[in-house]
């Protein structure tokens, strides 16, 4: 009996340890407004629809879904030239900003996830490794 309870005791330790929580995407799209709030909002507009002819819409954007990694290093180091979104050209020059890894995962949740867009989810992990 003793030996039982330890064994059972020993199998509840390591499963805590062996088992990791997934990546809470709501959480993550939650903490992501408010980072778009301070730093997306002045040009991509509270909607995410942007400017006409100024600044590309974030909303339902064609561009912004289509590649997931490009998305993760124009947040970190900026764009410049043109781009084509939704089928308007844009030409309009995106500074870099200086967020921790989870700042741009929680971001790029919140915009891929808001607006009309449905993405899966980019993890810190993911920003990570596109850095240069």
């Amino acid at each position: 009996m003793k030996y039982t309870v330890l064994i059972g005791v020993f199998l509840i330790t390591l499963s805590a340890f062996q088992s990791k929580p997934g990546f809470d995407l709501k959480a993550s799209t939650a903490r992501g407004k408010e980072v778009y709030i301070a730093y997306c909002v002045s040009c991509h507009m509270e909607n995410g629809e942007g400017v006409p002819d100024v600044f590309p819409p974030v909303a339902k954007s064609d561009y912004l879904m289509a590649d997931k990694k490009r998305s993760i290093q124009q947040v970190l180091y900026g764009i410049t030239g043109e781009i084509k979104v939704n089928g308007k050209m844009y030409n309009t020059d995106m500074t870099g900003f200086d967020l921790s890894d989870q700042e741009v995962s929680d971001v790029l949740n919140y915009i891929r996830n808001s607006f009309g867009n449905k993405g899966g989810a980019v993890t810190p992990a993911e920003v990570k490794a596109a850095r240069k």
